[in-house]
């Protein structure tokens, strides 16, 4: 039953992450646009696909591939082979990246596009190696020590010059698969490997050098996929690229058969098997250790099959028709600033909710001790992306072409890493892949399709790749520009302030504790002051278990005998004496844990007023205890309790 609760949470937040994208579309459908979609009802069975395949999933990775990835990782760093590190590092990016699923949407949207000419699996198979070759390239940097920025320039440079050789066909779709690759799969393990390599390696800072291995798998898809491009174009016979005409008024849902499932389930395990077979291969042929909870991993893998499939059939139907439906619609109003609008909207709102760029803020802001703020941060994300995505539609509205645009935005980019903090631009380089999300990313690139479609003069193939791209680089430049801002603020770590604030706000009140080492008292803030008073007053913790139903009484006793603030947390208790199982236990949340920390001179009354309120040692149901503590610091008091506290001491003296 943990793993079942486990799933129900995932759930819950697969389905957060399209409320977002269904606020949007619904404001747009209904208050601007004025109809209901086309197909609505598939529409809307293929966003529940969706969320319950991303969730399938992600149990799926949580208990079958991360687990496993990363102790090979750990192994790895420990045993300090360079050779095993690297051949690693690339295998896991290669495999990483096969099963991302919405590469595996595109690169099947880009050749039915292209007429049959770029072959979505050896596409797949070009941005897989790339991603591979650009985390062994990150990782032997990260060993190495050597700065990121010079990567990244060379790196932009190399994009920007196989733009002038790569046929106009492949540029957008080169510029938007690198920011594909970094999504579901991919972000996690691959930020964990980073900032784990760097906190294991002497000399190197987790926040300097263990970001930036995201950076790196964006990039490296843009030089080998227009690299692919001019091959394809120039050496292998095809017939000639005819314009598809997408009708995306029409969008035909998928039908849903017995041959079809079964031929979509058998195309995800030759995707996934890459991953299984290098796991296998190095824990039993490099390491020559077995799998801990082989069934537990191989049941994890057969949940990322399915959800796998469900997510990209959901797509198929849910956001792939309902983009290019709305694509439509919008460009039927002659009015293009809803469209820059819906662009802007969409941009923002999936990205303020997007788990994996959740997780890198919580990371920066740990790693900086608090200097990088992990809101401000995702909004500074969140405005680069939609100012990014509303670029991006104008491009396709106006038919400019799309490396003139990347040029600029890599050269300001260029221009910021000389200016920003250094302890930013990892960061920043990161954001740019953390953004494009597997929801996201079907529903911008069916945008760019659909415009392309139907606005006259513009080609699906040529105009229609590139929104993806400009979502993935803006937050490079609006992350860089967040650093230089909090750098002229001159914004302090946690550490910093709570030096400062020791420093210049303890106070000694009445002298009467002078000569004392601080650490042996009890800091306390003043209600409604920004003073803090140093004094030896010991304190206890109190710590009451009690049914959900009793909490109330609980509280208003503990108030009535003196206690000023609680700390409420939920609790389920069993006995062990005959539990067999651990793992099948469904235990209920039907207890609460209350938590006062006060001083010790009122944790008699405390608890003597809670048992009998509650009546604990006679028919009453519950537990209450308490714990002495030293060193306290952080509680707030009022002043009257501080100043009786100093009477009752000198009253001593006195005496």
């Amino acid at each position: 039953m943990t793993h079942f609760y486990f799933f129900l949470r995932l759930l819950k937040e697969s389905f957060r992450d399209l409320v977002p994208i269904v606020i949007v579309i619904l404001f747009f459908q209904l208050a601007i646009i004025q109809a209901v979609p086309t197909h609505w009802v598939s529409t809307s069975i293929g966003l529940v696909i969706v969320g319950v395949g991303l969730a399938i999933f992600l149990q799926g990775l949580e208990i079958g591939i991360f687990p496993v990835g990363e102790g090979l990782a750990r192994d790895f760093a420990k045993s300090g082979s360079t050779i095993w590190i690297l051949i690693f590092d690339f295998m896991i990016g290669f495999g990483t990246t096969i099963a991302e699923p919405a590469l595996a949407v595109i690169a099947d949207k880009a050749a039915s596009i292209s007429n049959g000419r770029i072959d979505s699996t050896i596409l797949r198979f070009v941005v897989a190696g790339s991603v591979g070759f650009a985390i062994l390239l990150g990782v032997f940097r990260i060993i190495k020590g050597h700065p990121i920025h010079y990567y990244i320039i060379a790196g932009y440079l190399a994009v920007v010059s196989v733009t002038f050789f790569a046929p106009k066909e492949i540029i957008g779709l080169a510029y938007d698969l690198g920011g594909v690759t970094t999504s579901t799969v991919t972000v996690p393990l691959v930020a964990a490997l980073g900032i784990g390599l760097a906190s294991t390696i002497k000399g190197r800072n987790p926040i300097i050098d263990g970001f930036g291995l995201i950076a790196f798998a964006s990039l490296t898809p843009m030089i080998f996929v227009q690299i692919y491009g001019i091959y394809v174009y120039n050496f292998v016979e095809a017939s000639q690229v005819a314009k598809v005409a997408i009708e995306a008024t029409v969008s035909v849902p998928t039908d849903i058969t017995a041959h079809s499932v079964a031929i979509g389930l058998l195309s995800v395990v030759k995707d996934v098997l890459p991953i299984l077979a290098i796991i296998f291969f190095f824990q039993y042929a490099i390491l020559k250790k077995k799998i801990d909870n082989l069934k537990t991993v191989l049941v994890g893998f057969a949940l990322v099959i399915i959800g796998l499939y469900a997510f990209i059939l959901g797509l198929e139907m849910g956001l792939f028709s309902l983009g290019e439906s709305m694509a439509y619609q919008l460009t039927q109003m002659n009015n293009v600033w809803i469209i820059y609008a819906f662009a802007f909207a969409i941009g923002f709102s999936t990205t303020m909710a997007e788990p994996a760029l959740m997780a890198i803020a919580k990371k920066a802001k740990e790693i900086s001790d608090g200097k990088i703020n992990d809101l401000t941060l995702r909004l500074f994300v969140a405005f680069g992306v939609a100012f990014g995505i509303a670029l991006g539609a104008f491009r396709i509205v106006d038919g400019g072409h799309i490396h003139y645009y990347i040029i600029v935005g890599y050269a300001i980019v260029i221009a910021l890493t000389f200016i920003a903090p250094k302890d930013i631009i990892p960061i920043a380089y990161d954001s740019g892949g953390v953004t494009t999300s597997t929801v996201t990313v079907p529903l911008v690139a069916a945008l760019g399709i659909g415009l392309a479609t139907n606005i006259d003069g513009r080609d699906p193939l040529l105009d229609g790749f590139g929104l993806v791209a400009f979502a993935s680089l803006f937050p490079m430049i609006t992350v860089m520009a967040y650093g230089i801002i909090a750098d002229k603020l001159q914004i302090k770590t946690d550490t910093q302030i709570a030096e400062e604030d020791e420093q210049k706000d303890t106070m000694k009140i009445h002298g009467s504790l002078e000569g004392v080492d601080d650490m042996t008292l009890s800091t306390i803030n003043l209600d409604a002051t920004n003073l803090r008073h140093s004094l030896q007053l010991e304190f206890s913790a109190v710590v009451v278990i009690v049914p959900k139903g009793k909490k109330d009484d609980a509280l208003h006793a503990a108030k009535d005998a003196g206690a000023s603030g609680v700390t409420i947390m939920n609790a389920s208790g069993m006995g062990l004496n005959e539990l067999d199982n651990f793992y099948r236990h469904s235990p209920e949340e039907t207890d609460v844990v209350l938590l006062f920390i006060v001083p010790s001179a009122i944790v008699d009354g405390i608890i003597k007023e809670i048992i009998k309120k509650l009546h604990i040692t006679t028919s009453g149901d519950g537990i209450a205890f308490c714990v002495p503590i030293t060193h306290m610091k952080g509680i707030s008091l009022r002043q009257e309790d501080i100043f009786e506290k100093e009477v009752e001491e000198l009253k001593k003296d006195k005496k």
